[in-house]
């Protein structure tokens, strides 16, 4: 498999699919000077990974060619340049026709149309050679594939997450003794006890042997050893629904006495502009005194004359007494004085209004929420996913106009536009009360000064933060685990959270994602039971594989997959034609049924070739 890519992802990518997946691997990348690329040098220098590395400014034919692209597997493209990685996949389509394209793309409607090209091109090639070869073209946002798992965290704790057919499924980890949950599907692994807290955690280390991890176990294993090792649980998580507007539900009167009701008026006494109105109605008074000493008349004209004067609104008084001239230049002087000083605070109120006014505070009996701290591009697509829950959620952005805003006021969500590092903000959003954290700033720093200060006013909090830096995300979660051994703590960084969506695209259509167990992994693979001995006019229970495959759901083969794959977990999107997730153990699979499995490695290339496996510890 071929990776082109000039940050972060790349590097992850490598990781992922020579650590986790078993692959064969060159890495093309701009210069080996830059982080990532003595990173990947560090990977190609290490004589157990079969990592290759080729340095190139642009992935040229030349480029390509050198890489083995006409013999390659899979290209995944992932520079943060759209044009670069759309010229080089349009090469390697003809260099290769068969070769599986991902390509990492910011513009969704490009990805899409390029998509739609690319594999009409695979299949125009494929019906001349008399095959159907599974050359697939998948686009990938890694801010879509980053989402699910940000979601999940924050929601539910730890577990990576799986999207099919609409619904979503974490591994969720029983620790020893404790009982199943109606939500619990099926048992994937159970733990060597080294780290059954976190089974996807880097500072795990599997221990071999019959007390070591097994993944995919038989009944009587995993009931037996619930009792001194953690499972791994593949549990449903939520079913993906329409949340309802808000404002629907409620009366046009409620709605609008309720927005009044928050608005905030105070700014308009605020002390700035209390002291210069103050300032204004204390100059007027000394003029109406003087005024009403020079000349004769009622007071009211005493007054109504200094506040023409004062706002020049007057007519002159060359026909008045010398000491009502005097008195007209002095209030025109002091006009001029005090007037930009009355229409700046006036400005300035109105701003705050205006700014005030687009804030939803939380109520004072919110509680059990997450607060979400940015509204950036991942953190617009985070609140619409969760939007899609039962949660309850605060809003923090400092930007008025970022992207999510308007989600949010759409939502119904409450809202704070302000600044989460201002002291006092975060109270505001209720952190004290609320049940998890996401920070998703651009900043890193930033970010981690959020989160501590959350820690202090909630040492209890689920946090989830956004680093670019993986290394540094990593440092910073063993940090934080280490202060709060009680807390639940997350720092990811989206090029890591991506990686696992990429390497499963790579593998082809079937695979739906990838799932790191300790050392091992096991991966989610979409097979038609035609034509697989090993499957057809078995039983579920029968067509069990220990430590190779279990079926999760089954559904009908005509269900067709669809490689726009930008609003997806794993890169691949199940057509709404039902699956049944809980089947009997006695349902007999034939050959019109589909299945979803879970499957390690070896499992899965028997199933795909019907080669036997290579024993357990070989490489293939």
């Amino acid at each position: 498999m071929v990776i082109c890519g000039d940050d972060g992802l790349a590097h992850r990518l490598a990781i992922e699919l020579d650590a986790v997946c078993g692959e064969t691997v060159t890495v093309v990348l701009p210069s080996r000077g830059d982080a990532h690329g003595a990173e990947i040098a560090g990977l190609h220098r290490d004589p157990r990974s079969p990592v290759e590395l080729l340095v190139s400014a642009r992935p040229d034919e030349q480029t390509l060619r050198a890489a083995g692209i006409e013999r390659a597997a899979a290209l995944a493209l992932t520079y943060g340049d759209d044009q670069v990685n759309m010229t080089a996949a349009l090469l390697a389509r003809s260099l290769n026709p068969s070769i599986r394209l991902v390509i990492r793309m910011y513009n969704r409607e490009r990805g899409r149309h390029l998509e739609r090209l690319l594999d009409r091109a695979a299949e125009v090639v494929g019906w001349a050679d008399g095959a159907s070869p599974d050359a697939s073209t998948t686009v990938l946002s890694d801010t879509d594939t980053a989402v699910p798992e940000l979601v999940s965290a924050a929601a539910v704790g730890q577990g990576h997450t799986l999207q099919v057919e609409g619904k979503v499924f974490r591994g969720v980890v029983r620790p020893a003794g404790a009982p199943g949950r109606p939500t619990d599907l099926a048992t994937l692994a159970v733990l060597s006890g080294a780290h059954q807290d976190d089974p996807a955690s880097e500072d795990s280390a599997e221990t071999p042997g019959e007390g070591g991890t097994q993944l995919l176990p038989d009944t009587r294993t995993a009931y037996h050893r619930q009792f001194t090792h953690g499972r791994l649980m593949l549990e449903e998580v939520t079913h993906h629904h329409a949340t309802e507007a808000p404002k629907a539900a409620r009366g046009y009167r409620d709605l609008l006495l309720g927005h009044l009701t928050h608005l905030p008026w105070k700014v308009f006494v605020s002390k700035e502009v209390t002291a210069v109105f103050k300032a204004l109605a204390a100059i007027v008074l000394l003029l109406s005194v003087a005024t009403a000493l020079v000349l004769d008349g009622p007071l009211w004209k005493a007054v109504y004359l200094p506040l023409l004067d004062i706002f020049t609104m007057g007519d002159p008084a060359t026909d008045e007494e010398p000491a009502r001239r005097i008195l007209q230049l002095i209030a025109g002087f002091v006009g001029l004085a005090v007037l930009p000083l009355v229409v700046a605070a006036t400005m300035h109120a109105t701003e705050a209004f205006r700014t005030g006014s687009a804030n939803h505070p939380p109520s004072e009996n919110l509680s059990d929420h997450i607060v979400l701290v940015g509204l950036g591009k991942i953190g617009t697509r985070v609140l619409a996913r969760l939007a899609t829950t039962d949660h309850k959620i605060v809003a923090v952005e400092r930007d008025p106009h970022a992207r999510g805003v308007e989600l949010a006021r759409e939502l119904g969500v409450p809202l704070l536009l302000e600044d989460a590092t201002v002291p006092g903000v975060l109270d505001r959003a209720r952190i004290g009360q609320s049940k998890s954290l996401l920070v998703l700033t651009r900043e890193d720093g930033e970010n981690l000064d959020i989160v501590m200060a959350a820690r202090e006013a909630n040492p209890a909090v689920r946090v989830v933060m956004r680093l670019y830096d993986d290394d540094f995300a990593a440092t910073v979660s063993r940090t934080m685990r280490a202060s709060y051994p009680d807390a639940l703590t997350r720092s990811r960084s989206v090029s890591a959270l991506a990686a696992g969506s990429f390497a499963a695209a790579m593998m082809g259509r079937h695979v739906l994602g990838v799932m790191p167990v300790e050392r091992g992994s096991l991966l989610f693979t979409v097979v038609d039971v035609a034509g697989h001995p090993e499957l057809e006019g078995r039983s579920i229970h029968e067509a069990f594989r220990e430590n190779e495959w279990r079926v999760l759901a089954v559904g009908a083969a005509g269900a067709r997959f669809s490689s726009s794959s930008m609003d997806t977990l794993a890169g691949l999107r199940l057509d709404r034609q039902g699956l049944d997730w809980r089947p009997p153990h006695g349902r007999v699979l034939r050959a019109g049924d589909r299945v979803v499995l879970a499957t390690t490695r070896r499992g899965l290339d028997f199933l795909m070739t019907g080669v036997q496996p290579h024993p357990p510890g070989r490489r293939p």
